[in-house]
Parts: C-alpha cells; sequence; structure tokens
C-alpha cells in the first residue's frame, strides 16, 4: 500500500487540484472589489487578480489586510494593491465601506464576495441577525445594494460570489431564520451558502440587459483557516490535508468567474473547477429565491426594486 500510495500521490494531488483558470485577460485601468482577502482563498485571488490590475481588499482585519496586501504588493509589484476596513458583520461598517468607496472610485468591475464564517457558535452580528446568515448571506446582499450603481456605470461588470456545495445540504427556514428555535452550527452553514446560491440567481434575473453579471462559486475543499470554530474539523483538516485544495487551487474558480472572456455574459449559473455545476432543487427555486429578497430586504431595511 505503501508504494502504491508513493506512486499514485502526483496523481491523486492533480485531481484534488482540480481545474485551473487559464484564462490571460489583463484588468488594466479595471477595479476589482474582493472581501475577506487576508487569508485563504481571498488572499489567492488577490494575489492573482493583482497582476492583472487594481484590487482592492476589504477585510475586518486590517492589520492582518495590510500584511497580506503588502506581500502582494512585493509579490507583483502592483502598488494598486488597497486596504479597506469592512465588517460584514455590522451594517454600520458595510454603509461606511460603500460610502468611502463611491467617494474614492469612480469605477467598479469586479466585485467579488469572497468573506464567510462556518461552523460558529450561536452568536448574533451587531445587528442581531444570526452570524452565518448575517456575515455569509445578509452582508453580502446590502454590499451589493449599495455598489450596483457604480457596476452598472462601469458595464460590462461582474459580481461573483462564493458559495459552496454545502448548499446542497441547505433549506431556506423562513419560520425560523435566526435560528432562534433549532440551532446546528453545520446545518447554519449550509442555509447561508444556499440563500448565497439563490441570491445569485434572482440578482441574475434583475441584472438582465444591464451588462453586469452575477454567478456562483464552489471553490472545492480547501485547506484554509474556514474551519478553525471546530475544534474537530481543524483536526480532521490536517489529518487529510493531503486530500484538500490549497488555497492557490481552491482560488481558481473564483478567478476564472472574474477574467474569463468566455464568461461575459454567462450570468445566473453555478461552477465548481472552472465549469458549470450540478445545483441543488432548492438553488433552483425561483419562488423562494424572490421570498428570500423580499426577506433580506426587510430585514435590511432597503428598498431593492
Amino acid at each position: 500500500v505503501p508504494v502504491f500510495l508513493f506512486v499514485a500521490a502526483p496523481y491523486i494531488r492533480r485531481y484534488v487540484a482540480g481545474g485551473r483558470c487559464k484564462s490571460t485577460a489583463r484588468l488594466e485601468g479595471k477595479v476589482v472589489v474582493i472581501t475577506g482577502a487576508n487569508t485563504g482563498i481571498g488572499k489567492e485571488t488577490a494575489r492573482d487578480l493583482a497582476q492583472r490590475g487594481k484590487v482592492i481588499i476589504a477585510c475586518r482585519d486590517i492589520a492582518k489586510a495590510e500584511a497580506a496586501a503588502s506581500e502582494i504588493r512585493a509579490e507583483t509589484g502592483n502598488q494598486q494593491v488597497i486596504v479597506k476596513k469592512l465588517d460584514l458583520a455590522d451594517t454600520k461598517s458595510i454603509r461606511e465601506f460603500a460610502e468611502r468607496f463611491l467617494a474614492e472610485e469612480k469605477e467598479l468591475h469586479i466585485l467579488i464576495n469572497n468573506a464567510g464564517v462556518m461552523l460558529c457558535p450561536y452568536s448574533k452580528t451587531v445587528d442581531g441577525f444570526e452570524m452565518h446568515l448575517g456575515v455569509n448571506h445578509l452582508g453580502h446582499f446590502l454590499l451589493t445594494f449599495l455598489l450596483l450603481e457604480r457596476l452598472k456605470q462601469s458595464a460590462p461588470a461582474r459580481i461573483v460570489n462564493v458559495s459552496s456545495l454545502a448548499h446542497h445540504g441547505g433549506r431556506m427556514r423562513f419560520h425560523d431564520l435566526q435560528g432562534e428555535k433549532s440551532y446546528n452550527r453545520g446545518l447554519a452553514y449550509c442555509h447561508s451558502k444556499l440563500a448565497n446560491v439563490l441570491f445569485t440567481r434572482e440578482l441574475a434575473r434583475r441584472l438582465q440587459g444591464n451588462c453586469v453579471t452575477a454567478n456562483a462559486l464552489h471553490p472545492g475543499s480547501v485547506s484554509s483557516e474556514l474551519v478553525r470554530h471546530s475544534f474537530v474539523m481543524t483536526w480532521l483538516w490536517k489529518i487529510f490535508s493531503f486530500f484538500l485544495k490549497t488555497p492557490c487551487e481552491g482560488a481558481q474558480t473564483s478567478i476564472y468567474c472574474a477574467v474569463a472572456e468566455e464568461l461575459e455574459s454567462v450570468t445566473g449559473q453555478y461552477f465548481s473547477d472552472c465549469q458549470p455545476a450540478y445545483v441543488s432543487p432548492r438553488g433552483r427555486d425561483d419562488e423562494t429565491a424572490k421570498k428570500l429578497w423580499s426577506v433580506s430586504c426587510e430585514l435590511l431595511g432597503i428598498q431593492w426594486d
């Protein structure tokens, strides 16, 4: 068995690595915003896109984000890697970020809603939303709403939502959206990832004819800090790291959705390994998508028609 594993190892690694973004598209004169890009796949997405154009890293932890940005600047020679404060667990912070961004940047061509939390013990955001729903869905929903006009003005533009295969295990429990009646942190994560898929679907429908596309993706099972809230998952991730994607491999589909020329007019789709992937029946339910949209607007106190 050890000999077999030794021989098979490169092939297993190649299989685990999955698809790669082969596009060499440049982004000169274009502006990219990536949330949560101070670590993991977000940082690797920023690293790649910084070789192509201007990248704004939007993060809660400014010190960590500045360290990531200076590393990327040094490596790519691109000084246009900028850090801005954004806490997706606080709608005030999201509004302040958007206000500053709109005052300082006249264009926005690519918005990558990458940041996320996973397996958190029950907790709430500043505004009282359950943490997974609040950060993974509502935070990005509000951010996209606030930046949408700038995306439309800069068209052709793209919105990329990082979801997960975990959306297959999710359902929209409108009777208990905040998990106050029953809470399971694994399921809460799944529900929020389904929300990402449904949001993408309805957003794409509403943006038809605007030259702004919206697509979602599954990055793969990636060795990252996302499992930090679970001792068991952290332990398993260490043991099976050989069978997990590196953050660089996990970033490939995000990069693909952001720059691939062949996706210029593709919208409302879900990708994995740089190709279209299967969406769960719940993720294809237009009525649920519309209901989630109106409930999200209600919770955030916004009107988005």
